[in-house]
């Protein structure tokens, strides 16, 4: 299986939200695998219209009709981005207090928007092959979180763990919630739904806002697929063989006997259990649970550099500065002598919006109508150009960055130049200390150059054996010191059925 990544979850302004479609399956295919650009299109249930309320209604009606007005020209431009660069799924958006937020999904072009008042009503209705998944699934129950006594996993196989709305693991998972439509709750956690004897695969997507599918750090989901076709991703997301990461690209691996993450397997009274982490920054822990009950933790204090290391990662981060209206642009550029590039992965971000405040996008087409991409890519050197903004606040960053596994050793020499600036390193010297570069004296555009990190602190492996003859189900939580986390589909051995509510 390889893996590839993705965002089913996102926004632009064919419903209300910012930019175009078109930018932003753009955007998409220079950094993602495969996305769905998800339209808001039906809340069955909306509250009864009285003063208070008829800005709300009125405000989701005027972007509800715009899809409808226009759903066969959003799905033929869908269709026309699907190809060997980017695959596209055709989706779009139900609201629910009953039943909490879902959106349909389909690798038929010929999805037809159809209104009913319950996921499975819906996906019965499409009439092609499709699927339901529950999106910020821990808001209270009536107010559009989930509702798992109404619950259906062979209609919602996919829960989305992570968004810009936060992380529904569970009641201590990072990113509470503090959009406003309120506060994370316990009872419509990820961790209530598995405790309850529910089967789903975990995803993360942005639900972003602004036509910029996959923005990093909002949330992606990870397919674990034989090849990228619309064929083998879609067998992937039946099989639950997914999981989430909130940024930056942690490949894991999860293995249980013959079986895999999402698999559910026959009880054995043995199990093999395999798993594999490799991060793009130091690991901070790694947690097995069985049963929501950690069973395996490993200390990244405890992950040291080893004599043997000859694979490490740089990260090359830009951004900073006052610039908040104009993007600032970056053009940057990693070569390597006596060593070799294995592999960059993106992690460029758009500009960032939730809750749009106005259904007038007039003027809005090109908002996040920017061109971030690797331009090229070889053994012995890497290029990209990316535009960045302002942070939005100290605790809410506009960076982008591109991180580079190199292979060599504390002798590698690595030269890395960025709008003109340009420093000569070792592997051994970025090591032991990264650096920074301004672009001007005050208030500037910056870009830092972190400390370079061996394997042994950013990858590990396990393999051990579970000896138990009652049902369990196993998953993993990675999290890295950067604030990243990755959260993988548990493999289930047997039925679990419902776990004490004190687990």
């Amino acid at each position: 299986m390889k893996t590839y990544w993705g965002d089913l979850h996102n926004h632009c302004g064919i419903t209300y939200g910012y930019g175009s479609q078109a930018n932003a399956l753009r955007r998409a295919a220079d950094h993602l695998d495969f996305c769905a650009v998800t339209g808001h299109a039906m809340w069955p249930d909306i509250m009864e219209r009285n003063p208070e309320t008829a800005f709300t209604i009125d405000f989701h009606e005027v972007g509800f009709k715009k899809l409808r007005d226009h759903w066969e020209d959003v799905r033929a431009e869908v269709a026309a981005a699907n190809g060997d660069k980017l695959v596209t799924f055709q989706a779009y958006e139900m609201h629910s207090s009953l039943y909490g937020d879902h959106h349909i999904v389909s690798p038929s072009d010929d999805l037809p928007l159809v209104y009913r008042d319950s996921p499975a009503a819906l996906r019965e209705a499409a009439g092609v092959p499709a699927l339901t998944v529950g999106h910020h699934i821990g808001y209270t129950p009536g107010y559009r979180g989930i509702n798992w006594d109404l619950y259906d996993e062979t209609v919602t196989p996919l829960i989305e763990v992570c968004s810009k709305h936060g992380c529904a693991m569970s009641e201590t998972a990072p990113f509470a919630y503090y959009h406003n439509m309120g506060p994370r709750d316990t009872r419509n956690t990820v961790y209530e739904g598995l405790r309850r004897g529910h089967h789903f695969g975990f995803v993360g997507s942005t639900d972003h806002h602004a036509g910029y599918p996959g923005s990093y750090g909002d949330g992606k989901l990870a397919a674990l697929a034989e090849e990228k076709t619309r064929a083998a991703l879609w067998n992937a997301f039946l099989s639950r063989h997914t999981y989430a990461v909130t940024g930056d690209r942690i490949a894991c691996t999860l293995n249980v006997n013959d079986g895999m993450m999402g698999d559910i397997l026959p009880l054995t009274a043995r199990r093999k259990i395999e798993w594999f982490v490799s991060g793009g920054y130091d690991i901070d822990k790694i947690v097995l649970y069985k049963n929501l009950r950690p069973i395996q933790v490993v200390n990244g204090e405890m992950l040291r550099a080893m004599p043997h290391d000859n694979r490490f990662k740089l990260r090359v981060e830009m951004g900073w500065g006052n610039n908040t209206e104009e993007a600032f642009r970056w053009d940057g550029a990693l070569r390597v002598k006596g060593g070799q590039i294995l592999a960059a992965e993106p992690c460029f971000r758009g500009r960032s919006v939730l809750a749009p405040s106005t259904t007038d996008t007039t003027g809005f087409d090109d908002v996040n109508d920017l061109d971030n991409r690797i331009l090229s890519l070889d053994d012995s050197a890497c290029t990209w150009q990316c535009f960045t903004l302002k942070n939005v606040s100290t605790l809410h960053p506009s960076t982008s960055a591109v991180i580079v596994e190199i292979e060599g050793d504390k002798d590698t020499q690595v030269t890395i130049t960025v709008n003109g600036h340009e420093k000569t390193s070792t592997l051994g010297e970025l090591c032991a200390y990264g650096y920074s570069e301004h672009m001007k004296p005050w208030h500037s555009n910056a870009y830092k150059v972190h400390r370079a990190i061996p394997c042994a602190r950013y990858e590990t492996r396990c393999v051990f054996e579970d000896d138990d003859s009652a049902p369990a189900f196993y998953h993993l939580e990675v999290a890295q010191k950067n604030g990243h986390w990755a959260f993988v589909t548990p493999v289930w051995v047997g039925e679990t059925g419902p776990l004490p509510a004190e687990f």
